[in-house]
């Protein structure tokens, strides 16, 4: 049995975007490699730098510890990838944008490329923010709540994963303005539910943080805090462009009566 010429074109567009999309994986997987090189050859020094924040606040003597064969080997293996990919990752996304980006309409277009780079220098932002403000607060509470008698000696793996997990998070949730922005911008939520919501988003920021973070105080205010501050934002970011959008409905409007 024959196809229609429908059916053969449907076939041959989806084996074509299937091809696409597999040679953009494909350049993905080859930057990640490129990048991931030259920093496997510091994989050492790379793992001591984003130990830092933790062993400049283990007491005197104390040092990270390896309590399996190969985790002098594997854990500044896994830190080098881990920044190897966050270091490719523009790359990676710019190609993931370039597969989606010939089925959007122009407004979309242009909608959508300030938010997708809006969204990789937050993310980025939140990294750095984990880094260099709350990590040093965090372990330093950690190491001075340490009873009397017990050595701080952290192992070497499950401090990454702590790392990586935290550094997720904080990432995700410096999205928080990119969110607002869309829900209001596609019409989902209105920027007055928001604004009369404000008790009950500054509740649920301190149970994420709590869910997320080291079950103390310290570290839920430290992110819940934050996430709050960024959801204010993103509000004051979708009144600006609503109200821009609003201005320049006026004007063409405006333009229409004018040509009448």
């Amino acid at each position: 049995m024959s196809k229609d010429p429908e059916e053969k074109l449907a076939e041959g567009t989806l084996i074509s975007h299937l091809l696409e999309l597999r040679d953009r994986l494909i350049r993905c997987c080859i930057a990640v490699a490129v990048v991931f090189v030259p920093c496997m050859s510091f994989a050492n020094d790379l793992f001591t730098y984003v130990a830092k924040p933790l062993m400049d606040k283990l007491p005197h003597g104390n040092t990270l510890i390896a309590t399996t064969v190969m985790s002098p080997f594997l854990t500044p293996f896994k830190t080098a990838f881990f920044i190897a990919v966050l270091i490719a990752m523009p790359y990676v996304l710019y190609q993931l944008w370039a597969f989606v980006a010939p089925g959007l309409y122009r407004h979309e277009k242009r909608f959508a490329v300030p938010l997708l780079a809006s969204s990789i220098i937050l993310f980025y932002a939140g990294i750095t923010f984990a880094y260099f403000v709350v990590f040093p607060v965090m372990f330093a509470f950690f190491a001075s709540t340490t009873p009397p008698g017990v050595s701080m000696m952290p192992d070497i793996g499950s401090y990454l994963d702590f790392l990586v997990k935290m550094f997720f998070a904080f990432g995700v949730a410096f999205e928080v303005p990119i969110a607002v922005v869309l829900l209001v911008s596609t019409g989902i939520v209105r920027i007055e539910k928001l604004k009369s919501n404000r008790g009950y988003v500054l509740i649920g920021t301190f149970v994420i943080a709590a869910l997320i973070t080291p079950p103390d105080v310290v570290s839920q205010s430290v992110m819940a805090v934050p996430m709050y501050a960024l959801y204010e934002a993103g509000i004051l970011m979708a009144g600006m462009m609503s109200s821009g959008k609003g201005k320049a409905t006026e004007a063409k409007g405006d333009d229409g009566k004018q040509g009448a």
